[in-house]
């Protein structure tokens, strides 16, 4: 096994890496999993799709705000709801992460880790959102609302939007869980005080150096 300057092995880095996204997602995912993690973080804050916008506006100048604010409630409660569920899958593809994954990322870009989840966690958590959030959606007659929002809108309109609500959501939540676990990513790399283990320090800190 190769050492670096810090004299730690290969797989000594991998574990320290390993151990530094575990604890990011972890921090990551919590965030959103919480009561307003999603709501009340305009960097993730789920809102009326942009072929909506329109419709939004049209609710709005007829009186009809509070319906519209209803649904983009219900629709953030739902990704908060789902994104409990992200923390095992995350879980999984770090263990399931080489040495030479680990190297890579560790040398890589400002967010090569995030985009190694992306790739490799996508499915898995698309699969595990979409039912929690269809559920959730229910269980807050966001569906509801939503229905409400564009049958009252198509009564209007020229040409009627159908948007899959529970499709919409899981993307944005998904997005924002990348978003969220990238800034985790960024804090571990820049900032030496989120280093939380004597490992971290000396994994992060060589990788800074070089």
């Amino acid at each position: 096994m190769n050492t670096g300057s810090t004299g730690l092995s290969s797989a000594e880095i991998a574990s320290g890496l390993k151990e530094a996204l575990r604890i990011g997602t972890q921090n990551g995912t919590g965030k959103l999993a919480a009561a307003d993690g999603f709501f009340s973080n305009a960097a993730v804050k789920i809102l009326m799709p942009e072929e909506a916008k329109k419709v939004e506006s049209t609710l709005r100048n007829i009186g009809l705000g509070s319906l519209v604010d209803k649904a983009v409630l219900s629709m953030n409660r739902a990704a908060e709801d789902a994104a409990k569920s992200a923390t095992p899958i995350f879980v999984d593809a770090i263990k399931a992460m080489t040495i030479t994954d680990a190297l890579g990322i560790l040398k890589g870009g400002d967010y090569a880790a995030t985009n190694y989840f992306k790739d490799k966690t996508t499915l898995p958590l698309t699969n595990a959102f979409r039912p929690v959030i269809e559920k959730a959606l229910t269980k807050v007659d966001a569906t509801k609302y939503w229905n409400d929002v564009f049958t009252t809108y198509n009564k209007f309109a020229a040409k009627p939007v159908n948007t899959d609500l529970a499709g919409y959501v899981t993307e944005r939540s998904l997005a924002g869980i990348f978003y969220e676990v990238g800034q985790e990513e960024l804090k571990i790399r820049k900032d030496p005080a989120a280093r939380v283990t004597e490992l971290l320090k000396k994994v992060f800190g060589s990788a800074s150096q070089q």
